[in-house]
C-alpha cells in the first residue's frame, strides 16, 4: 500500500460532535457568566464609559464565537480522517486549511491515550503520538478503537512498555 497517495479511510467517533458541542457549551457558559458579571460591575460602580464599549465589543465577539461553536463540531468531524499501516500513521484534518501528515513508524517514540471526564461520558479517548520533534493527536476516538490503535502503533513502532 502506497501511503502517500491513499486518502485515509477512518473517521472519528460520531459522538465527537456531541462531545465538542458539550465542551463548547461549558466554555460558553463560563464566558457568559464572566461577561455578565463585568456588565453588572460596570453598571453598579459606574466605571469609565469606554469600559462599557469594550464590554459591548467583547459581547459581540462572544455571540460570533457562540455561533461558531455550534457550527464547527460537525465541520471538524467531517474534516478528520486517519489511517494506519506498517510504515506510516496518516492524518488528514482541517476545516479552512487541509493538513495532511505522514508520521513514519520508525520515528514514533511514545503513544498514549487521554480521557477526561467529559470524554468518559461519551466513551471517547484521544490518542497522542510523540516523535523526537513533534506531537500528533487523533481526537475523539471510540475508547476501544483508541486502545486497539495504540497497541497497533506500539507494535509497528516497536515501542516497549516501560515497567515501573
Amino acid at each position: 500500500m502506497n501511503s502517500q497517495s491513499v486518502v485515509p479511510r477512518h473517521s472519528l467517533s460520531p459522538h465527537a460532535v456531541k462531545y465538542w458541542r458539550m465542551e463548547e457549551l461549558i466554555s460558553n457558559i463560563i464566558a457568559f457568566i464572566v461577561l455578565a458579571v463585568l456588565f453588572y460591575l460596570d453598571f453598579r460602580f459606574d466605571w469609565y464609559s469606554w469600559i462599557f464599549w469594550v464590554l459591548l465589543a467583547l459581547a459581540v465577539f462572544f455571540v460570533i464565537g457562540l455561533v461558531w461553536s455550534f457550527l464547527s463540531p460537525p465541520l471538524t468531524f467531517k474534516s478528520w480522517r486517519y489511517d494506519l499501516d506498517e510504515e506510516f500513521l496518516h492524518l488528514q484534518f482541517g476545516i479552512w486549511s487541509r493538513t495532511e501528515q505522514l508520521v513514519p513508524m520508525t520515528k514514533i517514540q511514545a503513544v498514549s491515550l487521554t480521557q477526561g471526564p467529559l470524554m468518559r461520558k461519551y466513551q471517547l479517548a484521544s490518542l497522542s503520538v510523540e516523535t523526537m520533534g513533534s506531537s500528533h493527536a487523533i481526537p475523539a476516538l471510540p475508547k476501544e478503537t483508541a486502545a486497539e490503535l495504540r497497541e497497533r502503533i506500539a507494535q509497528f513502532a516497536k515501542i516497549k512498555e516501560v515497567e515501573q
